[in-house]
């Protein structure tokens, strides 16, 4: 028996909003995966690219000079003279971070609008090319903010970040500005903060322990090798900067958790799921799955 298609527009609580972020890759598995890699892959590509190079000479520094003779002049010195590789790097670590995001959340608004159909890649690029200048921008006002409000003690930073991390959806999913997204994100998680954090906060522990059991090995011995003179530190830096990156593929959990999240609140607050449910009683419908809801 077909297991049906899980409904987005749904309150839930703690355990069902991680279960459910689950279930949804597990019912979206090879389309999610096929978009990912499809517009996701080039940045990964190139940012894997660029890490292993400057990781790589990194590795010959240090293993030139060894650690024993290190000080911080030698250090300022030599990573003046690449800063610009640094830089490069860095930029398409934020690029990747920032498309991933906003891929899994169109494909979710998307698949929502379709009635739980998944998109096709022009659908996808229709919706990306659109966001993605308005989410970065987001990612990077959110990025300031919780970082001056960790700057004060911490508390106020981890109190942000469940309510800056709904801003995502709300500018995705109803397509809006990011002063109103900024303002509805702290209408909707008001009396909700903890069960937000908690969903996000335990996925990202679940994320973490995966990637690190795909990372840390190869780090630990890119590590060892400069520390004891070890062979092969050059291929465990290379395979360092390429798991690093694939595992990037983990973080389609905690933004499907994020969107999870704010179906939760809204429909919470809203009932706009339940709306669309009683409008559709009587309605003949070959596909009783679930209502395209737009935003």
């Amino acid at each position: 028996m077909t297991q049906p298609k899980i409904e987005l527009a749904k309150v839930r609580d703690f355990s069902t909003i991680i279960s459910d972020s689950f279930l949804f890759l597990k019912q979206n598995f090879k389309p999610l995966l096929r978009c990912f890699f499809t517009f996701c892959g080039f940045f990964i590509a190139v940012a894997i690219i660029t890490s292993i190079f400057q990781q790589l000479k990194v590795h010959d520094f240090y293993e030139n000079n060894g650690l024993e003779n290190m000080s911080s002049s030698k250090i300022y010195n030599y990573y003046r003279t690449w800063g610009w590789e640094a830089a490069l790097s860095l930029l398409f670590a934020v690029l990747s971070y920032t498309i991933i995001p906003i891929t899994v959340l169109c494909y979710i608004a998307i698949y929502k609008a379709n009635g739980n159909v998944p998109p096709t890649n022009e659908e996808m690029w229709g919706y990306i090319k659109y966001y993605y200048l308005k989410i970065l921008g987001c990612m990077l006002l959110n990025g300031i903010i919780v970082f001056i409000g960790a700057v004060f003690c911490l508390v106020p930073g981890i109190w942000l970040y469940p309510i800056m991390s709904l801003t995502l959806p709300i500018i995705i999913m109803e397509n809006a500005t990011y002063g109103y997204a900024f303002n509805q994100s702290f209408r909707l998680i008001k009396d909700n903060w903890w069960t937000t954090f908690g969903a996000i906060f335990i996925m990202a522990i679940i994320v973490g322990i995966a990637a690190a059991i795909v990372t840390v090995p190869a780090a630990l011995w890119s590590q060892f090798s400069l520390l004891l003179h070890w062979p092969g530190g050059k291929i465990a830096t290379i395979l360092t900067s390429v798991l690093g990156h694939v595992a990037l593929v983990l973080y389609i959990l905690p933004v499907i958790t994020i969107a999870l999240c704010y179906f939760s609140l809204n429909e919470q607050k809203e009932g706009t799921g339940l709306m669309a449910r009683i409008n559709q009683i009587g309605e003949n419908k070959a596909d009783n799955n679930l209502p395209a809801e737009e935003y």
